[in-house]
């Protein structure tokens, strides 16, 4: 193979893409979406709050109604002789939004039935604070019925309020604040853009190559330069196109985060949002996802509401920016460039061999399915790495040259030993030189080949010519 060769198809493919108006824009244009993204959360639960609703109280326990309190989306009215079905029916013409029926009180349980009744649905969070209220009531209800004096009291002084608080030691024993709901958003963003990049460019690869190949520009090229100095050319050149627009979007969001931050005075952490409301919003999610991050919003609350003890506990920002502080960033961004390089170098081989067997996109569906599986799978385990970053099933997917790019990089935040690292990366280069050789045979036979939809068989067939 000629090196000087594959350093001109390398520029050539370089400069022809960083020139194009696509590759400027989309550079400028993912960084201010991010910053969108970032502040979007904000903005919505600005912007999405319930309306107020006036809701009718029909209540045969006599427990439930005396508790209800008025809030800044619901006023209560109260009908303690009225039927309910005869204000359900008339709930416009009495002014009112929804009705809140409470059924007699069960002396056995000492509980009560609560139902709803509405044109339109309550809202999520309102459904959510009147159901607190009601158990509140009932709750006190069940207090009293013990007949113990300060009862009450004596309840709320046991109920324990203990936040966990995590430090982080390194080899040389030094403490760092750390939360684990931190290291999890870090690692699915790093999963997601990992993915992303590989499944965006190894795409542009194949487009590239089937283009070349269908307007017969490829015969040509081969006239002159072998095809394996073409196929690692086209590969190569892909490569510092991705890593180039990578590292300038990494740079522009910096630089527009900082620039938004300097205006408000709110600093970068400010585009986060309230942690108040995102408390509030996290706690709707069903199954509670993401229980680390919700300690770390609760602790955004009142300081009111918190025992002394807890008061006293290092404030939310504090402990993300010294998690934040804690991530080796220099690893991180090696590691990083070096999975992503042969992660993509991995799959823009096989994926540039399927595009010289077929004559278009369409036709190469079925060929594409067996790599885009382990690219996905790969994908869905990195998400769900910050659970269990050590078992069995992240493990071996991290060592599994088709899944490790994505779900390596996600364990690294929560410590990898240096020899898995290597082994690992050793793995995917070793994978790499295999199926870079696989794809070449199959390249150099499939650029050629014309008027013939190519199968499995097909591709075997080529692979055991000499």
């Amino acid at each position: 193979m000629n090196l000087h060769t594959v350093n001109i198809i390398i520029k050539r493919e370089y400069l022809t893409r960083v020139k194009k108006k696509s590759f400027i824009i989309t550079t400028f244009l993912v960084p201010l979406l991010f910053v969108v993204l970032c502040t979007l959360p904000t903005l919505i639960m600005t912007m999405a709050k319930e309306e107020a609703k006036k809701i009718a109280v029909v209540d045969k326990s006599g427990i439930v109604a005396p508790a209800l309190e008025n809030t800044a989306t619901m006023s209560f009215t109260q009908y303690p002789d009225a039927d309910p079905e005869t204000i359900k029916s008339s709930l416009d013409s009495i002014g009112m939004d929804a009705l809140l029926s409470i059924s007699a009180l069960d002396t056995v349980s000492r509980t009560v039935t609560a139902t709803t009744y509405a044109a339109k649905p309550l809202g999520v969070d309102m459904t959510s604070d009147l159901e607190r209220q009601i158990n509140d009531a009932v709750e006190a209800y069940r207090i009293s019925t013990y007949d113990i004096e300060g009862l009450k009291e004596i309840m709320a002084e046991v109920k324990p309020d203990v936040r966990l608080v995590s430090y982080k030691m390194d080899e040389s024993g030094n403490e760092t604040l750390n939360e684990s709901g931190i290291y999890m958003f870090l690692s699915m963003v790093l999963g997601m853009i990992i993915y992303m990049f590989i499944s965006m460019f190894c795409g542009m690869v194949m487009s590239s190559v089937i283009e070349e190949k269908s307007s017969r520009v490829v015969e040509v090229l081969v006239s002159s330069v072998k095809a394996t100095e073409l196929l690692f050319g086209k590969i190569i050149g892909v490569a510092l196109v991705a890593l180039t627009q990578f590292f300038m979007w990494i740079a522009l969001t910096v630089i527009i985060l900082a620039v938004i931050g300097g205006i408000t005075g709110s600093g970068l952490a400010g585009l986060a949002g309230d942690p108040a409301q995102m408390t509030s919003m996290t706690s709707q999610i069903p199954g509670a996802a993401m229980p680390e991050m919700q300690d770390i919003l609760d602790a955004a609350a009142p300081a009111d509401s918190l025992s002394a003890a807890n008061q006293a506990a290092p404030s939310t920002g504090a402990v993300i920016l010294s998690t934040l502080s804690s991530v080796n960033y220099t690893q991180l961004i090696i590691v990083f460039v070096l999975f992503f390089v042969f992660g993509y170098l991995l799959y823009a081989s096989l994926f540039a061999a399927i595009g010289s067997a077929v004559e278009n996109e369409a036709d190469s569906n079925q060929l594409v399915l067996p790599l885009t599986i382990p690219l996905m799978i790969g994908f869905f385990i990195a998400m769900f790495v910050y659970k269990s970053p050590d078992s069995g099933l992240v493990f071996w997917a991290s060592m599994f040259p088709f899944t490790s790019p994505m779900v390596m990089l996600t364990r690294v935040l929560f410590g990898v030993s240096t020899w898995e690292l290597v082994l690992s990366l050793v793995i995917l280069i070793l994978s790499f030189v295999g199926c870079a050789w696989i794809s070449a045979k199959i390249y150099k036979i499939g650029i050629l080949m014309f008027g013939k939809k190519t199968s499995f068989k097909d591709l075997w067939n080529w692979l055991k010519m000499k």
